[in-house]
């Protein structure tokens, strides 16, 4: 019999709940995606005038990359408070960092108005982006597999997932129409900054909508329990959820961390290094470029409730498989439609990359809420997923970049993934099932437990 505080919620409530991480995510991934095109498109011209095109680009790239170094410290912070305070106060504060910070980006000067000075301040927004990024993920899918019914969590807490193309679909979007409408010198004089402040009025939206969701009805029952413990004298006060997480689930960290490698990395050289890609290599035009990711993104975003509802039917581990093996063995395809420069074949790549992609994506978010016991959840499924994205995500463009820049050919870089394809898969094939763990009843000891008897005291039929 499942816990009550487990119990599916009404089919009305959930979809708010749904309804408000997914809009919440969406801002917050069209808020980082929108850097990324940037980056790959104007960033190196405004901000790095002086250098190569390509010189330029890895610098663009590295401003990129250090918003990924500022999201471990948003998995810390935000994680910590997060289990101790509860997961929609945080959800808030990271949107209103994220939103703060990309709108500022809209009204920065460039380098031939301030110099140096716009680079520097370029990198500082850039860290506010990733640290509330940071923090976001881990929030979003925890409010929505703490509500959802146990029998449809990996479909449910998908659609949070989903915020991620709808993001880079709504940046490239607004992008791709830009540089539709506008002249090129238009376009770097003052329509790259239109996207950029769009993001407040997104914001104010996302705010609304957040605002409005109960708190995790699981996090609650775990919170009284807690408190309940302590004034009765039964259980000594609670270690920090970093030091529990460590102490409970250092291997489950290790295998989220490992899982998203492929994931993480395949993503970042399939939507922003292929911007530099083909309109370098291939010679395709970036309005073309930026429409064959548009598409894909629009796939993207169908098929991982998909993909999270099989989950739902075979497991997480399978799905995830299926997307990591998938994802390297599409490496050398991708790149060699790619070089054909025709415009359908750019479209077939990278469809089918983020198609496999979504096949680890999809479950993620019920795979990582599952390892870990209620109180220290949000720091657990952020620690492994973010201190990841410093190894995987951050560096991805720019290693593909330099990769190109050396060898003048894309096998070192389809080699490149295919390795994290490789590392991904040794890690989720050495993680537990856990697709009927019921949320409310994971502890710390569950995590200490041998494997049969943590498989047989925290699973449901």
């Amino acid at each position: 019999m499942a816990s009550a505080a487990s119990a599916p919620p009404t089919p009305a409530n959930l979809k708010r709940i749904v309804g408000a991480s997914l809009v919440g995510t969406t801002i917050e991934w069209y808020d980082f995606f929108l850097y990324g095109s940037a980056a790959a498109l104007v960033f190196n011209e405004l901000f790095f005038p002086n250098s190569d095109p390509l010189v330029g680009t890895l610098l663009s790239f590295l401003t990129y990359a250090v918003g990924f170094a500022a999201r471990p410290l948003g998995a810390l912070v935000f994680g910590h408070y997060g289990d101790r305070l509860g997961r929609k106060k945080l959800l808030v504060l990271s949107l209103l960092l994220m939103g703060g910070a990309t709108f500022a980006i809209g009204l920065l000067p460039t380098h031939a108005t301030i110099g140096t000075a716009a680079p520097v301040l370029l990198t500082v927004l850039r860290l506010v982006q990733g640290f509330a990024l940071g923090g976001e993920w881990g929030g979003a899918v925890l409010l929505v597999s703490e509500h959802g019914d146990a029998r449809r969590r990996g479909f449910w807490a998908s659609w949070p997932q989903t915020g991620a193309p709808a993001g880079q679909l709504l940046a490239t979007g607004v992008l791709s129409l830009l540089t539709a409408l506008l002249s090129e010198s238009a376009f770097l004089n003052w329509g790259w900054r239109i996207p950029f402040l769009l993001s407040g009025v997104l914001v104010i939206v996302g705010l609304w909508i957040r605002l409005s969701v109960d708190e995790s009805p699981v996090f609650r029952q775990a919170l009284a329990q807690a408190e309940a413990r302590k004034t009765d004298g039964t259980q000594a006060a609670e270690k920090t959820p970093l030091v529990a997480v460590l102490r409970h689930h250092w291997r489950d960290v290790l295998v989220a961390m490992g899982a998203r490698m492929a994931e993480n990395i395949s993503y970042y050289v399939i939507t922003a290094f292929i911007l530099v890609y083909a309109t370098t290599s291939a010679g395709v035009s970036k309005q073309t470029a930026l429409n064959s990711v548009l598409i894909a993104s629009a796939v993207h975003f169908a098929v991982i409730p998909l993909w999270g509802a099989l989950s739902d039917r075979i497991g997480r581990r399978p799905v995830y498989l299926i997307g990591a093996v998938g994802v390297g063995l599409w490496m050398f395809p991708f790149f060699s439609l790619i070089d054909t420069g025709g415009y359908a074949n750019l479209i077939l790549a990278v469809t089918v990359g983020l198609v496999m992609h979504g096949a680890m994506y999809a479950p993620q978010a019920a795979f990582f809420s599952e390892m870990f016991a209620t109180r220290m959840r949000y720091s657990g499924a952020s620690i492994g997923a973010q201190f990841a994205s410093v190894a995987a995500g951050a560096p991805a463009p720019l290693i593909a970049t330099a990769l190109l820049s050396e060898y003048d050919s894309s096998t070192p870089i389809a080699l490149y993934v295919i390795a994290a394809a490789l590392l991904t898969i040794v890690a989720v094939a050495l993680a537990k099932e856990t697709r009927n763990r019921d949320l409310a009843d994971i502890g710390p000891s569950d995590a200490a437990a041998t494997p049969t008897s943590r498989t047989r005291d925290t699973h449901r039929v």
